[in-house]
């Protein structure tokens, strides 16, 4: 089981914490990263983790790679993201057309995404 623990500090910024790590989120973005944004990163670094493992698994020699996420909001209600987009760039490193859809397989079962994708039940409650 996961858990995190979010307290408000001041106007919009919130302390996040799991385990003994903190990070900082402020829904105006001046200070921190926003909570859409921290989600986006939280995909970007779930699929990072992946190519590690893939990369470990088949002894791919991969040094280096960036991953741009980027999302549209909806302009209908109730306000999310209405498309993610998820751009990899293995920068000097030659890919066959195979290779690529042997990551992409692989990729994809990362639980960042495969949350994102089942869309999960979210249960509040009040105290």
């Amino acid at each position: 089981m996961y858990e995190v623990r979010v307290e408000h500090t001041s106007e919009m910024q919130f302390i996040t914490q799991s385990n003994h790590h903190v990070v900082t989120i402020d829904a105006k973005g001046e200070k921190a990263l926003t909570p859409p944004a921290m989600l986006l990163g939280a995909l970007g670094s779930c699929i990072g983790v992946y190519i590690r493992k893939y990369t470990k698994n088949t002894q791919l020699d991969l040094k280096n790679f960036v991953i741009t996420v980027t999302a549209e909001f909806s302009e209908e209600k109730p306000v999310h993201f209405k498309t993610i987009n998820v751009s990899i760039d293995f920068k000097d490193a030659v890919l066959d057309e195979k290779r690529k859809e042997s990551i992409m397989r692989f990729i994809k079962n990362c639980p960042v995404h495969n949350t994102l994708a089942q869309k999960p039940e979210i249960v509040f409650s009040l105290s």
